[in-house]
């Protein structure tokens, strides 16, 4: 048997035999981690404790603190749960639906039965028996079509429906103590990786709840995320109406040619939707500000854009303001932690001067707003004064809309707060989900490539900073706004596709985001093409592959 040479980052060095695996290597070589490892990778390449080295290099383990082991963590637990609803109810079926109040929200369905707390209760004490038996997850290769058969077996249609299309002789599956599944992301080597999980009974189903890296002691505080689970619901009922619920339904659509009429429909919910919203404010006769935010990419440009027509039809005169314009001189910018400028900081903006403003412009007083100089990083003059009509409504769009510091002076009668954001539709299949953030990720790096000249690597190195901004003036706030909108479009990852894969593919082995888009492009290989000459021009789609009617791109 070949000898190869395996160095650690501790600088210690070993010989070993080609044909080792990562677990047998990490055993008998005292390799530890104040966290459990999770992962291995060789020369940067990650792996699961399964692979079997076969050349030399550097072996490095990823542990649970890492982002990417957490979300290794979270997928296996996923196939615990699986596991133990099978064991327990035959032929049901699970649904991993998305992420709402700190964890993972899914549905049990029961053939004549109604899922109960007692019944999840039963599920989480056999899930924890899983895991004490610290059960080998095992990867297995199986032909393709003897896979489709398993899971049909299964009753698993979804899964049928998404490997039809899939062009490959051979899969690679998941197997523990006899259940397999199909998992787009790596696993766990057994099942007593789990050390801290809960499983509670929420609304229509369960909510999975998992530590995340902040700390890894205790599970996250509970905070419950009613209207977000409200606009989840209704994004289902959407895909009801389209007869969409995952990637496999909506590849069927486009090979039997009834993507036309999936686009126009998706189009036309979005369109009803912001004429409701434009209705509501219309009727609240004292709101006089509109305050839209969301996370980056969630296409709230085009939103505000689509809301102005829909308030005009209201008859009423849209005013829109530029947050942009009331930045503090850079001189009196806050830095963050690292000493350089947040410019995402509520302290960066002149709130004063802007309540300021906003009460002389909705008492129909004549002001002139500031004028911001991103250059010199200082104000410069503005001869452009501004009133609003009196059948006018001023329209703020900006990371701290829904933040009450930003408009402390304005009556909350007078204001009607929108969030925003790119919920995701469908998921791969019902054990698969498809991130939010992966979409909105997807979303910005098409648009920065084509617009603005960044490539691919460069926005996905750039999304943890983005990433940290939201999670500290956005999402705190989501539950304070009046209304939420999902931007999310079912057809768009078909359209954005090309795109991204481009992007995608110019990312090689040495980048530290190599594996982040490896795994974006394993996701976006399983969706059809679809005609980018079939998305409209005020579509919310257009503020990302360009031809927009609100704006030059």
């Amino acid at each position: 048997m070949n000898v190869i040479k395996i160095d650690l980052k501790d600088g210690r060095s070993f010989e070993v035999n080609k044909g080792m695996s990562f677990y047998d290597f990490i055993k008998q070589n005292d390799v530890k981690s104040e966290y459990p490892i999770m992962l291995g990778s060789v020369n940067g390449n990650i792996y699961e404790l399964t692979h079997k080295f076969s050349y030399s290099g550097t072996f490095d383990i990823v542990d649970l603190k890492n982002p990417i082991g957490i979300k290794v963590y979270e997928r296996t637990l996923q196939f615990i749960l699986v596991k133990a609803v099978a064991d327990l109810f035959k032929d049901a079926k699970v649904t991993i639906e998305h992420s709402i109040s700190k964890g993972i929200f899914g549905e049990i369905y029961i053939k004549d039965k109604k899922i109960t707390e007692d019944d999840i209760e039963k599920i989480k004490n056999r899930m924890f028996q899983i895991i004490e038996g610290d059960i080998p997850i095992k990867k297995v290769t199986i032909e393709k079509e003897k896979a489709m058969k398993i899971f049909k077996d299964y009753g698993m249609e979804d899964k049928v429906r998404l490997l039809k299309y899939v062009k490959i002789k051979y899969l690679k599956l998941y197997e523990l103590d006899g259940r397999y599944d199909y998992f787009y992301g790596t696993m766990a080597y057994s099942t007593g990786i789990i050390k801290l999980f809960d499983l509670k009974s929420y609304k229509s189903g369960f909510l999975l709840r998992v530590p995340s890296e902040k700390d890894l002691t205790r599970l996250p505080y509970y905070c419950d995320q009613n209207k977000l689970y409200n606009i989840f619901y209704e994004t289902e009922k959407w895909g009801n109406i389209l007869g969409v619920g995952d990637v496999g339904s909506l590849n069927d659509k486009v090979m039997q040619n009834e993507i036309k009429d999936i686009v126009l429909i998706s189009e036309a919910l979005h369109e009803k939707k912001i004429a409701y919203i434009a209705d509501m404010i219309c009727e609240r006769k004292d709101v006089k500000l509109v305050l839209i935010a969301g996370p980056s990419s969630s296409g709230k440009t085009t939103f505000s854009k689509r809301l102005g027509v829909q308030l005009r039809v209201n008859g009423l005169i849209p005013v829109a303001i530029s947050l942009d314009d009331y930045f503090v001189d850079r001189n009196r910018t806050p830095r963050d932690e690292n000493g350089n400028y947040d410019f995402e900081a509520i302290e960066a903006l002149d709130v004063e001067l802007f309540n300021k403003n906003l009460k002389d412009l909705m008492e129909h007083k004549e002001i002139l707003p500031p004028k911001f100089d991103f250059k010199t990083g200082t104000r410069k003059e503005n001869n452009e004064k501004m009133k609003l009509p009196e059948n006018g409504v001023i329209i703020v769009e900006g990371i701290h809309g829904l933040n009450e510091e930003l408009t402390l002076h304005i009556n909350k009668k007078n204001k009607f707060k929108i969030y925003v954001s790119a919920l995701t539709q469908l998921n791969l299949d019902n054990h698969n989900r498809i991130a939010t953030t992966d979409v909105r990720k997807i979303r910005r790096m098409v648009r920065d490539y084509l617009s603005r000249g960044y490539g691919g690597e460069e926005t996905l190195k750039m999304w943890p900073s983005i990433r940290r901004g939201e999670e500290k003036n956005i999402f705190v706030f989501q539950e304070e706004a009046d209304v939420m909108f999902n931007s999310t479009l079912v057809y768009e990852l078909g359209i954005l596709r090309k795109y991204a894969m481009g992007e995608l593919m110019k990312i090689d082995q040495s980048s530290s985001v190599y594996y982040e888009a490896r795994k974006l492009r394993n996701f976006l290989n399983f969706f059809k093409d679809i005609d980018e000459k079939l998305v409209p021009q005020n579509s919310i789609l257009k503020e990302f592959i360009g031809g927009s009617c609100f704006y030059d791109y």
